[in-house]
């Protein structure tokens, strides 16, 4: 049986806190061993189209929202951005009406995850938990989100969560090949997650690309 080797979590150029060039972003997944990236950039999407035309048959389209909660819910297969502010239960339906799947990254991280109450809110919508982000120095955290999706019978994924190219490829899904979305469902069902937990000097490099011109990252 081929098996694909994914993440689930990568970001590009096009999110506020990462440098990373598309070109350099598809290259380095690559060389890392990877079948399938889901480009899933903060309230845009341009970045995946832009990587998916550099390597059609490696990337995922996906968009990580920043709901009017002030939570991450991410989308992936889509076709069209979700306008940042979007209501979690409104973020999760617009990603279905439009054919993708609702994928929960890092559900229970500070500041960020859900939390068991908006979790909850948009339980019926959800298809994918992440659980294992490769950003989340706290194992509780990651475990939690498994203990979450198992009780509820969702299939896990895993990210790098990648804000830098040398994250790449630190979480990852080793899974029957799949095709598509729904195939994507049911080959996690299936799935090993593997991977290890980026340093935690990964956060000092997304605040300065926050701040940092483009020209002092190499950007183009």
């Amino acid at each position: 049986m081929t098996e694909l080797r994914i993440d689930l979590h990568v970001h590009t150029q096009a999110s506020h806190d990462c440098r990373s060039r598309y070109v350099d972003v598809a290259n380095t997944a690559r060389a890392r061993g990877l079948d399938r990236i889901a480009i899933t950039d903060h309230n845009e999407i341009e970045g995946a189209f832009r990587t998916r035309d550099i390597a059609p048959d490696l990337v995922i389209i996906g968009e990580e929202v920043k709901t009017a909660e002030g939570v991450d819910i991410t989308g992936l297969f889509l076709s069209q951005k979700i306008p940042k502010g979007t209501p979690a239960v409104e973020t999760a339906q617009a990603i279905r009406e439009q054919g993708g799947l609702v994928y929960i990254p890092h559900p229970f991280a500070g500041g960020k995850g859900l939390g068991v109450e908006i979790l909850e809110s948009v339980s019926p919508w959800v298809d994918i938990v992440e659980v294992f982000n490769a950003r989340i120095h706290r194992p509780k955290l990651n475990q939690e989100a498994a203990k979450w999706a198992r009780e509820r019978g969702l299939p896990g994924g895993a990210g790098s969560d990648a804000h830098t190219l040398r994250e790449i490829g630190r979480g990852v899904v080793e899974l029957p090949a799949f095709n598509g979305r729904d195939e994507l469902v049911e080959a996690l069902r299936f799935g090993r997650i593997a991977g290890r937990s980026s340093s935690r000097w990964v956060h000092l490099a997304s605040t300065w690309a926050k701040f940092a011109p483009t020209w002092a990252m190499g950007v183009a």
